[in-house]
């Protein structure tokens, strides 16, 4: 596999790295191509990189798939899809209980995977992280753990226009159940979030601030850092939705200075049923359990149970270890490509996606202002999203369409429902142009 071949070598999205190589080559009297290495303008070479994906090669109604709902869920490396059998072939067993070989180590497998986790989004302790099955499981963990114990009617909530229902619904049962209410931050035509409105909306009431780093429908990144900085200036804990980021920025918990951060594993090339939900430790300490059982305790009587510290006091039962072994060695991929240089790649493809899309008459495409990442929300005259898809999913694109569980957003621009190409950075210039290929076909059509 070429990434077994990779995790050995050097950072090569290192600015110095193929002007290094190139020299020590040409001494020896070789050169890149002698050994078919390809330096390119990002660090890596695409098309080598494609081949660590078995499913990216097949073919769907006779032509090559070309996946573009990446923000619905990423494809799997090999070396991930390896894990999970080796998991199962040689460590399976349930963790921490057992005085066996298995036991420890199925336990190692899973905890390594707590600190590559911790690394990832730099933690200060791999205690800061807690498994739960995704994104939608860190909201609601969170709201019943933390907020229904600190909130009471009359407090708020403030959420923004970009948000995903998975980080509405559960904040709205909290209000259910405490008497709080939500406030929401507005979003301007051209994607960005009115920053003013929203430091405007903070108050002495507001509790949580809870908000998308990146909008699954705008792919708009927040202001992350000045979102947490005004929050905290209000007295208010912060929540942040990272299920869209933490494929494409750099995330840095301590820097952001967020109190709680979320993301789901299969957005991040890694297994589905396991995510990541941050919690600074000052925080958790103060925190009940979400759920009660095994795996929690230190001690139970009919009387009373004692809790175990976070981050275990939050993972009753018996977790997704095998998944938790799939995300540890899907962080391990990202960092053996290089992270840079895959941010790099991908944010290209996006500016070269949106500029062909743009160029379509016909085509409309929502967003756009201010910084943007890994995706393309867009719709056509004359012809809904559904039937837009059938189409495109004929020629091979897989595409989303529909309102991608974020309907306030869409209807913020008048739609119910858009077609979304979302990028990893497997995704290649050529798919980009295919896709505006399939659409001015479209629009010619209808």
């Amino acid at each position: 596999m070429v990434y077994t071949m990779m995790k050995n070598m050097p950072d090569i999205c290192d600015e110095g790295y193929w002007t290094r190589l190139i020299d020590e080559l040409a001494s020896e009297g070789r050169s890149c191509e002698s050994l078919n290495l390809k330096p390119c303008r990002y660090g890596f070479d695409v098309n080598t990189i494609r081949k660590d994906f078995p499913i990216l090669s097949q073919r769907i109604n006779g032509k090559p798939l070309i996946w573009l709902d990446n923000a619905a869920t990423t494809q799997k490396p090999a070396a991930v899809i390896e894990r999970l059998r080796f998991f199962y072939e040689r460590e399976n067993s349930n963790i921490h209980r057992g005085a066996h070989a298995l036991a420890a180590r199925a336990t190692e497998a899973y905890e390594e995977a707590r600190k590559k986790a911790a690394r990832f989004l730099n933690a200060s302790s791999e205690n800061d992280i807690v498994f739960v099955r995704g994104t939608t499981e860190a909201v609601n963990l969170t709201a019943t753990s933390y907020g229904l114990h600190h909130l009471k009617r009359g407090d708020e909530i403030l959420l923004t226009e970009y948000e995903h229902h998975a980080n509405i619904v559960p904040w709205q049962m909290l209000c259910r159940e405490t008497g709080a209410k939500l406030t929401i931050a507005p979003v301007e035509e051209d994607g960005r979030l009115n920053l003013k409105e929203y430091e405007s909306l903070l108050n002495s009431r507001t509790r949580i601030a809870a908000f998308s780093h990146v909008s699954n429908v705008l792919g708009s990144v927040s202001p992350a850092k000045e979102m947490v900085s005004m929050a905290k200036a209000a007295g208010a804990v912060t929540f942040i939705d990272g299920a869209q980021a933490a494929a494409h920025l750099k995330i840095d918990v301590r820097e952001l200075g967020c109190d709680f951060y979320a993301f789901s594993g299969h957005k991040v090339f890694g297994p589905t049923g396991i995510g990541v939900l941050y919690i600074e430790p000052s925080i958790a300490e103060d925190m009940l359990p979400y759920q009660g059982g095994g795996n929690m305790i230190e001690d139970v009587t009919f009387e009373a149970t004692q809790y175990k510290k976070p981050p275990h006091r939050f993972e009753a039962g018996t977790g997704n270890i095998a998944g938790a072994a799939g995300l540890g060695e899907a962080l391990d991929y990202l960092s053996a490509i290089g992270m840079k240089a895959a941010f790099e790649h991908e944010h290209f493809l996006l500016e070269y996606t949106r500029e062909i899309l743009s160029s379509i008459p016909g085509v409309r495409l929502l967003g756009g202002g201010g910084r943007q990442a890994g995706l393309v929300s867009f719709v056509i005259d004359g012809i809904t999203t559904e039937e837009a898809n059938r189409v495109f999913d004929r020629e091979g694109i897989a595409l989303r369409a529909g309102h991608h569980c974020a309907q306030p957003i869409l209807r913020r621009f008048g739609l119910e429902s858009s077609l979304r190409a979302s990028l990893a950075f497997y995704n290649t210039k050529e798919e980009a142009e295919r896709l505006g290929e399939v659409a001015e076909r479209l629009t010619y059509i209808f």
